[in-house]
């Protein structure tokens, strides 16, 4: 049996963390955890796809290496966030487990290996395919950790939309790694997962607004309320779905990609109407326990991956 001991963690700003639990001992799951594998995956998705839909040829291996530099970088970023983050992580019911505040990894390790991770992605971009590419990866590291996790995360409710800017430059990245450039459609790309994180992450901070509220963090619904966030949640989605058809109206795709929008983003809809018009009370309080809301968010995860699968079965049969 490991033996714990309880621990303050200096929290680099000023403060400190709640104590903890440090039993010191780390797993490979645990510096997986680092890492953020569940945002991983669709990063490294829609990575890849707009590497597959870009112009011209880029050898396989050059490519598989293109989409790891993608993987490490965002796993970096990750890793750097939580390192950031330890002090709200360690209040938050849904993120006191994760290695830092749990005391399975020190702090000044996360970070060294993030910036180590983030560090040899760039180089391993640069190598593998172009500067610019590398560039682009080096800037969306810098903004998610930088923008959104220092800066505008904890001081202001707009955190999510324009934060959201991190998560949606990995297709911009796969198209430059081609190209050596960008394009019409990786912007349209860019702007779908930019206007597609808005209601995703809203979805959640509405279920999950206690916790925003008891680490400090300046959430829609924490700061401006539960109504206010439900009508967020709707007017992103009606922006999001028309831009989702762009590619389409502008002939960059075929009628496959086209309809599976359409159709993707009417469930999308109905989803936020759902989360509109829950059963609530006057401050817009669910009274079904967000249950509209947590089916919002797991559907906007699946939306986000058909929509961009999509992409790919169009452009091999477009």
């Amino acid at each position: 049996m490991n033996e714990t001991a309880t621990a303050v963690i200096d929290d680099g700003r000023g403060g400190s963390t709640p104590p903890l639990a440090v039993s010191g001992i780390s797993s490979a799951a645990d510096w997986i955890t680092l890492l953020k594998p569940r945002v991983l995956t669709l990063v490294v998705f829609t990575g890849w796809i707009g590497l597959l839909m870009a112009p011209g040829t880029l050898h396989p291996v050059l490519g598989f290496t293109a989409v790891l530099a993608i993987t490490v970088a965002a796993g970096a970023a990750g890793a750097i966030n939580m390192w950031y983050d330890r002090d709200i992580d360690a209040i938050m019911s849904r993120t006191a487990r994760r290695p830092i505040p749990g005391g399975r990894i020190e702090a000044g390790e996360a970070l060294g290996f993030g910036i180590t991770l983030a560090v040899g992605s760039v180089m391993l971009m640069a190598l593998a395919t172009n500067i610019f590419a590398a560039f682009v990866l080096a800037l969306s590291i810098g903004f998610y950790v930088f923008i959104y996790t220092m800066w505008l995360k904890r001081r202001t409710p707009q955190n999510i939309v324009i934060g959201g800017a991190a998560g949606a430059f990995p297709p911009v990245i796969g198209w430059a790694a081609v190209t050596g450039g960008i394009d019409v459609m990786p912007v349209l790309l860019f702007l779908i997962v930019f206007f597609w994180t808005p209601p995703h992450f809203w979805a959640l901070s509405l279920y999950a607004h206690a916790d925003y509220k008891r680490a400090g963090v300046p959430m829609l619904p924490v700061v401006r309320g539960a109504k206010h966030t439900r009508r967020n949640v709707m007017v992103y989605t009606v922006l999001l779905v028309p831009l989702t058809l762009a590619p389409w109206a502008m002939g960059l795709t075929g009628p496959v990609y086209g309809i599976s929008a359409l159709a993707l983003g009417l469930g999308f809809i109905w989803h936020s109407w759902r989360v509109l018009t829950d059963r609530q009370n006057a401050a817009g309080v669910s009274q079904t326990k967000d249950a509209p809301a947590r089916a919002a968010f797991r559907y906007s995860i699946a939306y986000l991956f058909v929509l961009f699968a999509a992409l790919a079965v169009d452009h091999f049969v477009h």
